[in-house]
């Protein structure tokens, strides 16, 4: 009784202000009386136990940010696609192990995500197309990743890149982002290689003048 009323409570505030947050209420499952309210631009029900996103997360068509971390979440629907005015997704500490492959190919979403916090996941391996991404930050520290797509690196406006803490050797790194890339914010730490070794490549430099750039503007 107490969820249900306590959901009721920030159902009727989210239809005025257009944000629904129910953290750490031990929810099974997204209300189905959430689903309701397709004008919400915010949706936050971190620290739950929330396994699977219904395909109706297709429903809020004016969403901008979707915050799930700290859940139990297994895998992403490709629905996920369809929140055409989404800008930040943030899943961190769930399970997931693979990312939908066809979500990062929807023409619309690729031009509005801007932030994306996939970190504390099982994920072993980026899909081709999110080289498409607008992102400008990407965060996949504490995953399972073994390889990184090239795609990485031809993102246009991704400036800020965290892989700590994966299973990436230099090769993965040095391949394309250092040299390729407009990835100016780059957190490797906590993989299967030295940092020593990292800068001692030949196109650290390029990476450094990027770094140093982006410095002097702040």
């Amino acid at each position: 009784m107490g969820n249900k009323q306590s959901v009721k409570s920030h159902l009727e505030n989210s239809q005025r202000t257009g944000v629904f947050q129910l953290t750490k209420a031990k929810l099974n499952e997204i209300p189905s009386d959430v689903f309701r309210v397709t004008t919400l631009r915010t949706i936050d029900l971190s620290t739950n136990h929330l396994k699977t996103i219904p395909t109706t997360i297709a429903n809020f068509i004016n969403l901008r940010t979707l915050i799930l971390d700290e859940n139990l979440l297994t895998q992403l629907p490709d629905e996920i696609c369809r929140l055409t005015k989404l800008e930040t997704l943030s899943l961190a500490s769930n399970q997931l192990q693979t990312l939908p492959k066809n979500a990062w190919r929807f023409e619309v979403i690729k031009k509005q995500l801007d932030f994306i916090d996939l970190s504390k996941n099982k994920i072993t391996e980026i899909p081709d197309g999110i080289g498409d991404m607008q992102a400008h930050e990407i965060n996949l520290n504490q995953n399972q990743l073994e390889k990184i797509s090239d795609d990485l690196s031809q993102c246009p406006r991704l400036k800020v890149l965290r892989l700590e803490e994966n299973c990436l050797r230099l090769d993965e790194i040095t391949r394309s982002i250092l040299s390729e890339s407009q990835i100016s914010l780059l957190a490797v730490d906590g993989n299967l290689f030295d940092i020593k070794q990292l800068r001692d490549h030949p196109a650290y430099d390029q990476y450094m003048e990027r770094y140093t750039a982006t410095k002097k503007k702040i």
